[in-house]
């Protein structure tokens, strides 16, 4: 069984924050690989008038998990989920030989309780939370964490998760980092121009990429 973890986001772009973190939790979490889903079309943030198009974006995240087990795909779109729910329970299904893990910032942890099925989704996979500057207070007082936190695993345990039956949380805290893509792009509007398009084929699915 192949311990992955899964990060989803927009990667708009993907920043030296994302893979600091990622490479951080991979040694965490003992991963033998980390899984960017880049989201064809965040269900929170839609009308976002900066979205880049999906194949920048993706192009983004390729450059900046160049040398690493992190591997970028756009599973969701060739999967056409649009729910996290939906996403995970395709991929339990299409990848047996995996165990994952689901990875996000204190900041989604304080919005999950707007995510459609937050309770099936936390009963289907280990979640592992990420400290973020400003956000972790507000986040544990959210109406997630008053359920969640009846599941919260010691983190001196966090490299035993594959051997945990979810719900179960883990709460990690690694030396921030100030990559911002809201930063990239107040400096760099235009900042998807500079990526070329053409990528061949999904890391993960190994399709081409359309």
């Amino acid at each position: 069984m192949k311990a992955t973890g899964l990060l989803g986001g927009s990667f708009n772009p993907a920043h030296r924050g994302h893979r600091h973190v990622s490479l951080a939790a991979i040694r965490a979490l003992d991963l033998d690989e980390l899984w960017w889903l880049v989201s064809p079309g965040n269900p929170l943030k839609e009308g976002a008038p900066d979205m880049a198009p999906l194949a920048p974006r993706l192009a983004s995240a390729r450059s900046m998990a160049r040398r690493t087990p992190i591997r970028p795909t756009a599973i969701e779109a060739q999967l056409g989920t649009r729910y996290t729910v939906d996403t995970l329970a395709k991929l339990i299904r299409r990848y047996p030989d995996r165990r994952f893990i689901w990875l996000m910032g204190a900041d989604n942890l304080g919005q999950f309780h707007r995510w459609r099925a937050w309770r099936r989704i936390a009963r289907m996979v280990p979640i592992a939370v990420i400290a973020r500057p400003g956000y972790d207070r507000p986040a544990r007082a959210m109406r997630a964490m008053g359920w969640l936190r009846h599941f919260v695993r010691p983190v001196g345990q966090s490299r035993e998760w594959t051997r945990w039956r979810p719900p179960a949380l883990l709460l990690l805290r690694f030396r921030p980092d100030a990559g911002s893509a809201t930063r990239v792009r107040a400096l760099k509007p235009q900042w998807h121009l500079s990526f070329n398009h053409r990528l061949a084929h999904d890391l993960v699915t190994r399709r081409p990429i359309t």
